[in-house]
């Protein structure tokens, strides 16, 4: 099949518009965490559920669909680490979680999706079952964080697994993307 041929797909499909529901979540979400009391505690912990769900179904609706767009390969991670990363610097800035982990994990975060962009002209280095797995726990993490009265060993443990699955799926996707430079380069001739 020829580019030409190529069905093209609408930016406006519903794996998209969860995307960017996910990112309009994140001031509410970010406010409710703000504002005191056990209610509007338990009110950021449900707009947080409600985006990381779409963050799973938008990929899957893309991907079963056919509904992959160019806007939906930039959108998706700007949205991901938004929600993530507002809830991490949230909670460090209410002294709930130390914020070395929150700049290990926002630095590789950040480091990576930079690394994607950078490859995004000449291939896309597809998720691996761990960074996967980081997802979840990075998630499940937050959710411990932000429940009232879950113990801190309980958190710390998830969260320990969190910081650990991170940055050591950092470091597997940046040895796969030099190894996808090298077999480009070699391709090139170089």
């Amino acid at each position: 099949m020829t580019r030409d041929e190529r069905r093209v797909v609408s930016p406006w499909n519903i794996a998209n518009v969860l995307t960017v529901l996910r990112l309009a979540l994140v001031p509410f979400f970010v406010v409710c965490l703000f504002l005191p009391g056990t209610g509007w505690r338990v009110a950021a912990l449900a707009l947080f559920a409600v985006a990381s769900i779409t963050d799973h179904l938008d990929g899957e609706l893309a991907r079963r669909y056919g509904l992959i767009t160019d806007f939906g390969k930039i959108a998706d991670p700007i949205a991901d680490k938004a929600l993530t990363g507002a809830a991490l610097v949230c909670l460090s800035i209410l002294g709930e979680l130390p914020w070395w982990v929150t700049i290990v994990i926002l630095g590789r975060e950040l480091g990576i999706t930079a690394l994607r962009f950078v490859l995004l002209r000449h291939a896309v280095i597809p998720a691996s079952y761990g960074g996967k797995v980081k997802t979840v726990l990075q998630i499940a993490a937050i959710v411990l964080y932000l429940l009232p009265f879950v113990p801190g060993p309980v958190r710390w443990a998830v969260m320990g697994a969190a910081v650990v699955v991170t940055v050591g799926t950092g470091a597997d996707y940046v040895l796969r993307a030099a190894k996808l430079r090298k077999v480009a380069r070699q391709a090139r001739g170089e």
